[in-house]
């Protein structure tokens, strides 16, 4: 069974870069596709990034490319999203998710979903 946990929110400021992470303590997560999204007060969520299940090929919304950079170690079970130059409008709750496929497809959906860091961005 899957159970994600994400890691590394909280409040930070504008232009500053966390990290964040997420651990799959269910199984190994080596066989398929891994994304972030992100839901801001009073939106829809949204995709921020995914990648495919061996680390060789990333995808990224418009809104964050080259900003944001998504990795992961499949032996220690980990994905992360590294955010850059952040500003106030990537506020949001944060969520890891997981796709039953190799590699990212986005009509196929998510199969699970963390259950989201907050990180906050103060100007």
């Amino acid at each position: 069974q899957v159970q994600l946990v994400e890691s590394g929110g909280g409040l930070v400021q504008a232009g500053d870069s966390p990290r964040l992470s997420c651990a799959d303590s269910g199984r190994p997560f080596n066989n398929y596709a891994m994304g972030w999204f992100r839901q801001a007060p009073g939106k829809e969520r949204e995709f921020v990034a995914a990648i495919n299940w061996s680390g060789g090929r990333s995808y990224y919304a418009d809104s964050v490319k080259g900003r944001f950079y998504i990795s992961r170690d499949n032996a220690k079970n980990t994905m992360s999203l590294q955010m850059n130059s952040l500003v106030p409008e990537d506020t949001a709750v944060y969520y890891c998710a997981v796709q039953y496929n190799n590699y990212w497809i986005e009509r196929y959906g998510v199969d699970y979903w963390g259950k989201g860091t907050l990180v906050t961005v103060s100007s």
